[in-house]
């Protein structure tokens, strides 16, 4: 009898073992790396078509993208411990597993504390010189610590916190392999992830509606005309700054014309699909499973990357 409910109670534990595990997976966020592939913008348009005549510099770049993603579930680990009383007023992230009870808050702050003591030497084994690893820690106490405890309940700031976090990628990939990250590409990036920041406060503002203050007080600073009136600028903003980009960047070709003007079609209709998506269907609050699971807006998407790679490899710059 001893020995059948021993074998009983480890077979109950090893379940819970394995949806703890899963839980801590998913509370890692591992389908919110697609964010890091900003870290391939600056090899992506550098002016000597490193990506294709040096393959061992994109392999840097891909080591980037993992550091960076360790790091970021490290810092979704972080901000799910600061954040589990108020994610049980949401709708949707009372589901998360902190939340629901599902992981314990032990393992998420073990777990983060691993991620972060193992991605920094990784970084250094990936560049030497120190310059990936000093824009890695920027990004790691920027985004994990002073936007977990403060900078997001301050108006305006949360916003641009957000579209700073994919900046640093891209100047991530720009230091990682020790080329300079042009001033065009950080506009468009920036510009790029303020209208992904905006998107997502309407969508909390809009799901919540009167209980956003409830869920998150800084929520209670903005409405849905303001924010209208923001995503309106910022839209404007990156359709200009992109073509004048495509016209003007030194890395585009100019023989026989500015070749790149012929992906402007792509990215205003992504822009507007995107919009569509947010104001038709009540998207924008998780942007990864927008471009995952909408297959217009994904199309575009390739489509623009295949085109960019197309120009820059037959036309010289």
């Amino acid at each position: 009898m001893n020995n059948l409910s021993g074998t009983q109670s480890i077979e109950r534990a090893a379940p819970l073992s394995i949806r703890s595990l899963r839980a801590l997976v998913r509370t890692m966020r591992p389908r919110q790396w697609i964010k890091n592939v900003f870290v391939f913008a600056a090899i992506a348009f550098s002016e000597g078509r490193l990506w294709y005549h040096q393959p061992l510099e994109l392999l840097r770049v891909i080591g980037a993208f993992v550091a960076f993603s360790m790091a970021a579930s490290a810092i979704y680990l972080i901000n799910d411990l600061v954040d589990i009383e108020k994610d049980r007023a949401h709708p949707k992230k009372r589901h998360r597993p902190l939340a629901a009870g599902l992981l314990s808050p032990t393992v998420a702050a073990v777990t983060a504390a691993i991620l972060i003591m193992s991605v920094f030497p990784f970084a250094v084994w990936l560049d030497g010189d120190l310059d990936f690893v000093l824009v890695l820690a920027l990004y790691v106490v920027v985004q994990g610590f002073l936007y977990s405890y403060w900078l997001k309940n301050v108006v305006i700031f949360d916003i641009l916190i957000i579209a700073a976090g994919f900046v640093l990628r891209a100047v991530a990939g720009a230091a990682v392999i020790d080329i300079v990250i042009t001033p065009w590409l950080i506009v468009c990036m920036g510009l790029l992830a303020l209208f992904l920041g905006i998107g997502k406060r309407r969508h909390e503002l809009k799901l919540l509606e009167d209980g956003a203050g409830n869920h998150r007080r800084i929520l209670e600073e903005y409405s849905i005309p303001l924010l209208d009136q923001m995503q309106a600028i910022v839209t404007a903003s990156i359709v200009m700054a992109y073509s004048m980009t495509a016209f003007s960047a030194p890395v585009a070709p100019q023989e026989p014309f500015p070749m790149l003007m012929i992906t402007i079609p792509f990215v205003v209709y992504a822009i507007f699909r995107y919009l569509y998506l947010i104001y038709q269907r009540d998207g924008g609050g998780a942007p990864e499973e927008l471009v995952l699971q909408d297959r217009p807006l994904a199309l575009s998407i390739i489509l623009w990357g295949l085109t960019v790679l197309g120009v820059l490899i037959i036309f010289p710059s």
